[in-house]
């Protein structure tokens, strides 16, 4: 028989990423009878009551030592973290770069502040469809899973289909779209078949598997009773809510196009609803194979998930379940300052040879030529770069390399000065490159810059100018791979 690692004296300390969102705060509930959590969210504890056995703390996964401090005294983590959303006023990135960068900042952390384990809420995937061919959203959450295993700390990962509650993500688009239209054009797509599990059995799943050590290194699907397709869902949705829906079929695949309308409707954010309704072309079924006994067998059945989530919804709108001693947030709220920084992601393959710090100092080197002779790089023994119009001495920019958070697959620059960079209040400004674990791949990244050029200046020239030079990097370094 499998036990869960550690004394029944010792409670154990989860640590918690995304406490603050729909499926973390449900969780949150469940861990706090018999283990202390460590709640890490962007905005940290500000406007909460102190909870028992819960210590809040701010954390922002962009910047590795913010993991390392939000993960310190951690026996196991939990991992709930999806970058669909912008995370700063002006974000140029796909998500699933922004992905790969935030799992591999949590996986170093975990693995510097020996934590035991990871679990990890994923999506199913598909058993014969290969990984080049998945949608954006489910390539993305295999990566991620493959990230967190790089740095030695037991992942163990729960693959999931459609989640149904009152918030989230997938469900509420299904809701949405039976409140509003009486009758529906249904694409070849709603004929996949998905397995819903409902939110609880989710919240079971991931409290049994912390400290299973048996569990460690797998990956396991979970599901409910009912397997469905989409347009099965929408007619026993329109069921739970007490009304008639026309649905009438049509031939064609257009997932594309439906992505379109569906965010157009639901009022979804496109860029969370366009990656979600791209998965929708793959069937989600949770194998016998992949499963365990125990955990995530469901026995909720779709109809009744949708009934308590439509019950519970509106119970929340009358007012009867006001949370006490926490902080108010809109459902899909982007917890972040309310300030003018940017944050642009981009990925580039390296040539043979070439880690995440030699991939750094060739970006310096190539932009010094490639800009030549308007624009210099000055490098000098401080590890300082100062990034300047030719004649003059003032930088636009200046980087100093920050050796001590640095390695072979990680450099980082601080962004300490320079006429370009607004220094009216203290900020992290830094530039990044992160080596894609076991790849050829490099994550080019600046957070928390703050330009000093007016906003609308600035995001229609230097930010502009950036994505081209970013650009004309990547095809540098494609041109060394040939």
């Amino acid at each position: 028989m499998s036990e869960r690692e550690g004394s029944p004296e010792k409670r154990p300390v989860v640590a918690l990423t995304g406490a603050s969102g729909y499926i973390g705060r449900n969780l949150l509930q469940r861990l706090t009878p018999f283990a202390d959590v460590i709640a890490l969210s962007r905005g940290g504890g500000e406007g909460r009551e102190t909870e028992p056995h819960t210590s809040w703390r701010s954390c922002d996964l962009f910047s590795l030592i913010d993991a390392e401090r939000g993960l310190a005294g951690a026996d196991y983590a939990v991992y709930l973290v999806h970058s669909m959303l912008p995370s700063a006023k002006l974000t140029q990135a796909r998500f699933e770069d922004m992905d790969v960068l935030l799992a591999d900042h949590f996986a170093r952390a975990a693995s510097r502040n020996g934590v035991r384990q990871i679990v990890y809420l994923s999506g199913i995937i598909p058993p014969d469809v290969p990984p080049s061919e998945l949608s954006r959203h489910l390539r993305s959450r295999l990566e991620v899973e493959k990230v967190l295993a790089s740095y030695g700390v037991p992942v163990t990962t729960l693959r999931a289909g459609l989640i149904v509650g009152p918030e989230g993500s997938s469900f509420p688009i299904l809701l949405k779209l039976v409140r509003r239209l009486p009758f529906m054009i249904l694409p070849k797509w709603t004929r996949t078949r998905t397995h819903a599990i409902a939110l609880p059995e989710v919240l079971d799943a991931l409290t049994a598997t912390i400290g299973r050590t048996d569990l460690y290194r797998r990956a396991i699907d979970i599901g409910g009773p009912d397997v469905m397709t989409y347009k099965q869902m929408l007619g026993q949705t329109a069921e739970a809510l007490g009304k008639k829906r026309l649905f009438i079929p049509f031939p064609a695949f257009s997932v594309y196009l439906s992505r379109l309308w569906l965010a157009l409707i639901t009022g979804t954010p496109k860029e969370m609803a366009y990656p979600l309704i791209e998965s929708l072309v793959h069937p989600m079924v949770a194998r016998n194979e992949s499963r365990e006994s125990g955990i995530g067998e469901g026995v909720i059945t779709f109809r009744r998930a949708a009934e308590d989530a439509i019950r519970e919804e509106r119970e929340r709108q009358l007012g009867k379940d006001r949370p006490t001693g926490r902080q108010k947030r809109k459902p899909g709220k982007v917890e972040r300052a309310a300030k003018s920084d940017v944050r642009s992601v981009q990925r580039v393959r390296l040539p043979a040879g070439m880690d995440g710090d030699a991939a750094a100092k060739s970006y310096l080197s190539w932009l010094n030529r490639a800009a030549g002779p308007l624009i210099k790089v000055v490098h000098d023994k401080k590890d300082i770069y100062r990034i300047r119009i030719a004649g003059r001495k003032a930088p636009l920019l200046e980087l100093t390399y920050a050796e001590e958070r640095s390695s072979p697959t990680r450099a980082l620059y601080y962004i300490t000065g320079g006429s370009f960079s607004s220094r009216k209040e203290t900020h992290r400004g830094r530039l990044e490159f992160l080596q894609v674990p076991d790849s050829d791949e490099c994550i080019i990244a600046i957070h928390d810059y703050l330009p000093a050029l007016p906003w609308f200046l600035y995001k229609y020239t230097q930010a502009k100018i950036h994505l081209w030079v970013m650009y004309a990097f990547k095809r540098y370094l494609k041109k060394r791979i040939r």
